[in-house]
């Protein structure tokens, strides 16, 4: 199905649905945002790399904050860096804050982020990528990620759901249960998503009725 007509899904908002849908939301419906310990040390880490620029490391070509897009899967965002391999294959590095060491779970949803900037970066040069790699800081070690069937299936899986929540404009519901207890703890925007009251309407819902009037 073409997106050609429709406002292109950040490649951010992939990462972020992954993790929370209702953190996708707020961040990309209602433009919410705020900073923690986490948040910060994640800007820290990308201080260098979302500086645009190239240079040539040990004879690969190395280019950062590489503007990406995807017209077919309606996805837009740059990558923090790509190494270009010998024969032009690009090979895309994306940098973390934390350990390599992360929660199963947690880490998928870094991979799904990796895969969508490979398939991007496929659809830009015409080149076939099979792995790409975290770079963690804490640890100052890669993790390779195999770019599989599977997990390009979830890339377009999920960029349909994060299209279909910003065209019906509605706030996801907050996580429940085991990943709740994993993931509100760490979220910077729990204040404002008020997971334990789980509120029926978003903030963009409520504004739009705000003036209605009543027979």
């Amino acid at each position: 199905m073409s997106t050609e007509a429709e406002d292109p899904v950040p490649l951010s908002a992939l990462q972020h649905w992954a993790y929370c849908p209702r953190q996708c939301g707020l961040i990309h419906l209602e433009q919410a945002f705020d900073d923690n310990i986490h948040t910060l040390r994640g800007n820290a880490v990308h201080a260098r790399t979302d500086q645009p620029g190239v240079e040539t490391a040990k004879g690969v070509r190395v280019e950062r904050a590489l503007p990406l897009w995807h017209d077919a899967l309606g996805l837009i965002g740059k990558s923090d860096v790509v190494e270009f391999l010998p024969d032009g294959t690009p090979y895309p590095v994306e940098y973390k804050h934390g350990s390599r060491h992360k929660a199963k779970n947690i880490a998928a949803c870094d991979d799904l982020q990796l895969a969508a900037q490979a398939m991007c970066l496929e659809a830009m040069t015409g080149h076939t990528i099979t792995e790409a790699a975290l770079y963690y800081a804490s640890s100052k070690r890669r993790r390779v990620v195999a770019i599989g069937a599977e997990l390009r299936q979830a890339v377009e899986h999920t960029a349909q759901a994060v299209r279909h929540m910003l065209t019906s404009q509605t706030l996801p519901p907050p996580l429940a249960g085991e990943q709740a207890a994993q993931r509100c703890k760490g979220c910077s925007l729990k204040d404002r998503c008020m997971p334990e009251t789980d509120l029926p309407l978003s903030f963009i819902q409520l504004r739009a009725h705000l003036f209605d009037v009543e027979d």
